[in-house]
């Protein structure tokens, strides 16, 4: 007779498929196709141990081009050839991009996964983990509970011309594989608590131009930020552009700051209180989290303690661009890592001159600032720069200069240079090793903002 620690084994393995089967029906449906179980060309059911199961089919898998492989390469990193196997996590996420990773995770973990080999001698499908690789030929079964649709319902928001035109009118590039936006300040890049619109969202409802595939985000710019945003296409094209801006953060190291060819470059403006004392360097202050309060928010500051485990490696570059005797200051400032709040804090802290509008990190230089009045030479100041005629969000786009009483943020990711991924994709496809070490690169240009050029001209004024 079983023992009680067997019997309690059984009951809880039972009770854990049960609870399993309610999160499998939340997967999402995949653009994949179906099927019941294989039979071979004999009318034989090939899995003879789950005969009458019912399994949704992935295509065969082929030799594609490894996307975050080929970012990794166009960013100077050397990559072994065994991290670039195709595993069969990989080939899943690759097929069903719509599938939550998560729950992907959890068929593997319930052994729900079945791969079936192209080797005529092993075609009978047996359980697959995630690490291990494809071969030319091989697919992928999983539950066909994965086709039903996800039981939360989906804020769908009705369409809008106003909004439509209104988004168009954000972009600055598109090519097959990439769509670049000048982001207005005040928009959220992705969605979250407490916000109802987001630049992704919109992108997935308003920029497909007959795409199946919605944009993807490759990279974040603050709330309050402005400028340049770029956006995959295709999900090959988002993991490459993913990859090289991954590594303009990880691939960056204090001895080769100066020799080290910048694939990716993004310059932004940034308004500041005070003047900094040197004209121009290379700010080296790693970042870390600090809590505050109950512990319910967060902010970003320069870690004193290089080695403490929060530490994160921030270098930026920058240049005064101009100054004012009213005490502001432009500068252009060259990100060379990618950390959270990277440059207002660099700005705030290392150089002392926080940015205009940044109540988070300089909300004691602006507690002293003085109302600046409009002066009397410059009441039409602002009526030749090209207004948004529309704001179906509410984002007072035309407000939050240095003459109003609550300026917005002062920083703008105003240029950006990054290599044709859609160039790169076509070498890669067209022969199996590609040089890309000289592929072209474009070079994108996003005016300034309505509040930052009226602050601009009003300072030359």
């Amino acid at each position: 007779m079983a023992g009680p620690w067997l019997l309690r084994r059984v009951v809880n393995r039972s009770r854990q498929l049960s609870a399993s089967s309610d999160d499998i029906e939340t997967l999402y449906r995949c653009q994949c196709h179906y099927g019941t179980t294989v039979t071979d060309a004999q009318g034989h059911n090939r899995n003879e141990n789950e005969k009458g199961n019912k399994w949704f089919t992935l295509p065969p898998f082929t030799a594609t081009v490894n996307g975050a492989a080929l970012g990794r390469e166009l960013a100077g990193v050397k990559t072994d050839n065994s991290t670039n196997t195709m595993t069969a996590l990989k080939w899943i996420q690759r097929c069903c991009p719509e599938l939550p990773k998560s729950l992907v995770q959890k068929l593997f973990r319930l052994r729900q996964v079945r791969r079936e080999s192209s080797n005529v001698e092993e075609q009978k499908p047996k359980r697959v983990s995630t690490k291990e690789s494809m071969n030319i030929g091989d697919r992928i079964f999983l539950p066909i509970t994965v086709e039903k649709s996800p039981s939360e319902k989906v804020i769908d928001y009705p369409s809008s011309e106003e909004e439509r035109k209104f988004v168009h009118s954000l972009e600055m590039y598109k090519d097959p594989e990439i769509v670049v936006v000048n982001k207005p300040p005040g928009m959220p890049v992705q969605g979250g608590i407490g916000i109802k619109r987001s630049l992704d969202e919109l992108a997935a409802k308003y920029m497909r131009h007959e795409y199946s595939e919605a944009p993807r985000l490759v990279h974040r710019l603050d709330r309050d930020c402005s400028g340049l945003l770029v956006m995959g296409r295709t999900q090959l094209s988002a993991s490459a552009l993913h990859s090289i801006f991954r590594e303009k953060t990880f691939g960056t190291q204090n001895e080769d700051l100066e020799s080290k060819k910048r694939i990716l470059q993004k310059k932004y403006w940034a308004l500041v209180i005070g003047c900094p004392r040197r004209s121009g360097g290379i700010i080296s202050a790693p970042l870390g989290k600090l809590m505050l309060g109950n512990g319910k928010s967060e902010c970003i500051t320069i870690m004193s303690d290089v080695r403490a485990p929060s530490a994160q490696y921030a270098v930026t570059e920058y240049r005064i661009i101009g100054s004012s005797e009213k005490g502001y200051t432009w500068l252009e400032l060259s990100p060379l890592t990618g950390r959270k709040h990277q440059l207002r804090v660099h700005c705030a802290e290392a150089l002392g001159t926080p940015i205009v509008g940044d109540y988070k990190y300089g909300w004691q230089a602006h507690r002293k600032l003085k109302h600046l009045p409009l002066p009397s030479s410059a009441v039409n100041l602002g009526m030749q720069i090209p207004r948004q005629k529309t704001d179906p969000f509410n984002l007072r786009l035309g407000n939050g200069g240095i003459s109003d009483k609550q300026p917005h943020l002062h920083l703008h990711c105003k240029e950006m240079v990054l290599p044709n991924i859609s160039l790169a994709l076509q070498q890669a496809q067209a022969v199996s090793e590609a040089d890309l070490a000289d592929v072209e690169s474009i070079k994108l240009v996003a005016p300034l903002p309505f509040h930052m050029q009226k602050s601009w001209d009003y300072l030359s004024s």
